[in-house]
């Protein structure tokens, strides 16, 4: 029988259960500690969540059981909870999504055990214009996020000289993220081409180390440039959300320079952060990526990469 206890947050009643459920058995980390953190980190989290449609991927078990995605928000959900309808692509009709718009409704989540928070690029209502340009780096073994932080750095030099500022995160598992605030108008058809011709771009300048082709098979050793993320079906994971991972690691933003001493040094240990160092580096240094939510920028013209 599930324990079940009642909480106050921010004035919602709300009953969650289970609490001492070890969800990352190597670090002993129970759904009390998961909703303590998405509680602590809230202030830096909801505002990147903030009218986002998201797919819930829940672990009922933990992070060495079975998984599940939930696009539908579940109709148990409280009615204060919040959805966005989104056109279903496989069939005809919507989808009604979760938007996690206020502590109470990321509490909910975490209580179904949602460990992760993947989102989309862009806001409802406006479903169809993303707010920001994203390149998610994927290395392919024995490669990691060391080399991921070589090509980012090319990637940043490209935004560079087209007076464009671009911000890294790390992906909370093997790779780095780099996004580019847009916050202006834009269609996903015009940030897909221009994604995908600057990853090209980059895989023939970089052959040795880059591809920009999905097979597995050309990826040993080398790093993905997934520009494919940028499409109005797809999520990507949440910046300061846990990953099911061994240990509660987080999808962290870090510095350029932070890219940079790993590389340096090639420690990737240098950009791998726990829950608990996530909460601190917050406190000490603020949201490094609240620029994406604010900063407004114009997307180029694809031709400006031939240029």
């Amino acid at each position: 029988m599930s324990k079940k206890t009642d909480l106050d947050v921010a004035g919602r009643k709300l009953t969650v259960s289970n609490l001492d459920k070890v969800l990352y058995p190597e670090a002993g980390f129970t759904k009390a500690n998961v909703i303590d953190y998405y509680i602590r980190i809230a202030p830096v989290l909801l505002p990147h969540l903030k009218n986002r449609p998201i797919t819930l991927k829940r672990y009922p078990e933990g992070v060495d059981g079975f998984f599940f995605y939930e696009k539908q928000c579940p109709s148990h959900r409280p009615r204060w909870v919040k959805t966005a309808k989104v056109p279903s692509r496989r069939n005809e009709g919507h989808i009604d999504y979760c938007v996690i718009n206020e502590l109470p409704a990321l509490v909910w989540t975490a209580n179904l055990a949602d460990l992760e928070l993947h989102t989309f690029l862009h806001k409802a209502p406006v479903i169809s214009r993303p707010t920001a340009l994203a390149f998610d780096l994927d290395p392919g073994a024995p490669a990691d996020i060391v080399q991921c932080c070589q090509v980012g750095l090319w990637l940043k030099a490209v935004f560079d000289e087209l007076k464009l500022e671009s911000f890294a995160k790390t992906s909370g598992s093997k790779g780095l993220q780099v996004f580019v605030p847009l916050n202006t108008a834009v269609t996903y058809d015009r940030a897909k081409e221009f994604a995908h011709t600057l990853a090209e771009a980059i895989a023939r300048q970089h052959a040795k180390l880059v591809v920009s082709r999905m097979q597995k098979s050309l990826r040993k050793g080398k790093v993905l440039i997934d520009w494919s993320q940028n499409d109005d079906h797809k999520t990507t994971v949440c910046v300061y959300s846990l990953r099911a991972k061994a240990r509660p690691t987080v999808s962290t933003p870090v510095t350029w320079d932070e890219v940079q001493s790993a590389l340096r040094k090639k420690d990737a240990t240098r950009l791998q952060f726990e829950s608990a160092a996530v909460l601190r580096r917050v406190e000490k240094r603020g949201d490094l990526f609240e620029p994406v939510l604010s900063l407004k920028q114009r997307l180029p013209a694809v031709s400006a990469l031939r240029e």
